[in-house]
């Protein structure tokens, strides 16, 4: 394994670093500022329009995009880096075109939309002229078993009826989304994993209500996390993506990158807290001399470069993997390090917490809002002991067909 940087890796990661350091950081207190200035939460502040606009003069832009010709054409490896990079900021991904959930939705309208759904959809969403919303995980059912989905998909002519209530539909509030990709029951008769399919549907349908805004631990997402009833939503049978059926491989093909994606931006969050540990532990005294003097504090500074350095390594062979072997070889590992970057991740916020005191809960730096990210991230996308459970039937298979000596 060779987890040396490329050299287009470089050179994009010098010029990330570089817009970064002169423009994000800058602009996130105005972004937040603008938010709370406008009548709208969720409408796009104007300083991310102008954020977009530099980072597409500087060639930043749809980094994520591994499938085909539609982004930066860059693999997993190479990408990881530059996701570290932007996870350090709340609002790094979005300058660069580069946030879910549209990162996952262009990705599966790539593989599996057709070309007239790619025309209509993919293409404004690359340009970032419309975003977008997904619409899996259910209120009613237990949603980290995709097969308890309830909403339901049924065929009336040339038309599919929707029903159902989703909730944490990301994307949804947000002024410029344009388009929900819907997952429901299609065929409750077919084989287990037969009976899902996913389908497009214009935001401005007949039948969809938002129902409220959910925060997480009282922030309110930009783009908004709602509880959406659809009712009766009729659509072309044109707009199904993929086929009947495919929904539940579709997710999964989804969800894959989405998670190696969190995984690198969690070990950026983390950075960006260890940094500001190690600032507060130099410059904030207490009982005699700095805080840095302090060997808890000492400790849990080591403690953190340690486990950041080690999931880093987990992270870039899990990208190693997909890119050479395919996403199913790297099944486990990905499932790792949906795990453990986001329990390192939320440990270092806490410990960069503990050392700024009542600072460190307060809105006055990022850490509070870095803290609840990280432990929503651990339910996000399946929770840790979905994960955890792949990873131990995994191991177990390989033991029982004698792989192991």
């Amino acid at each position: 394994m060779d987890f040396s940087y490329s050299a287009r890796t470089k050179e994009l990661l010098e010029r990330l670093e570089s817009f970064m350091e002169e423009y994000v950081y800058p602009a996130e207190r105005v972004y937040d500022e603008q938010i709370a200035a406008s009548d709208n939460p969720h409408r796009q502040p104007p300083i991310m329009r102008e954020l977009q606009a530099r980072a597409r003069e500087l060639g930043l832009w749809n980094l994520f995009m591994t499938h085909g010709d539609w982004g930066a054409g860059l693999t997993n490896l190479e990408y990881a880096p530059l996701a570290e990079v932007l996870g350090r900021s709340i609002i790094g991904n979005e300058a660069v075109n580069c946030s879910a959930p549209d990162t996952g939705n262009m990705e599966i309208l790539a593989m599996y939309g057709t070309p007239e759904q790619q025309q209509r959809w993919l293409r404004p969403l690359l340009d970032c002229r419309i975003r977008s919303a997904f619409a899996m995980t259910e209120p009613e059912v237990a949603s980290s078993d995709a097969r308890n989905i309830s909403s339901t998909i049924h065929r009336d002519g040339d038309e599919y009826v929707l029903n159902g209530r989703k909730w944490y539909t990301s994307g949804v509030l947000d002024p410029d989304c344009e388009l929900i990709i819907f997952m429901g029951k299609s065929n409750p008769d077919a084989p287990t994993y037969r009976q899902q399919s996913m389908i497009l549907v214009p935001r401005d349908t007949p039948g969809i209500t938002v129902l409220r805004d959910l925060p997480m631990f009282g922030y309110t997402d930009r783009l908004g996390h709602g509880e959406v009833q659809f009712t009766d939503v009729r659509v072309p049978v044109e707009n199904m993506l993929g086929k009947e059926g495919d929904g539940f491989a579709i997710a999964q093909g989804r969800l894959g990158p989405g998670r190696m994606h969190y995984a690198m931006r969690a070990i950026g969050m983390a950075e960006r807290a260890l940094d500001l540990m190690c600032e507060r532990a130099l410059t904030r005294e207490a009982f005699g001399g700095p805080l840095a003097e302090r060997g808890v504090v000492r400790e849990w500074i080591a403690r953190s470069r340690m486990e950041i350095d080690q999931i880093r390594l987990l992270v870039l062979k899990s990208a190693w993997l997909m890119d050479t072997r395919g996403n199913a070889a790297a099944r486990s590992e990905v499932a790792m390090i949906k795990v453990a970057a986001m329990e390192i991740a939320h440990r270092v916020v806490d410990r960069a917490i503990q050392t700024f005191g009542a600072a460190g809960v307060s809105d006055d730096t990022v850490l509070a809002r870095l803290y609840a990210i990280t432990r929503a991230l651990q339910i996000a996308d399946g929770p840790n002991e979905v994960h955890l459970r792949t990873i131990a039937r995994l191991e177990l298979k390989r033991h029982s067909e004698g792989a192991v000596r």
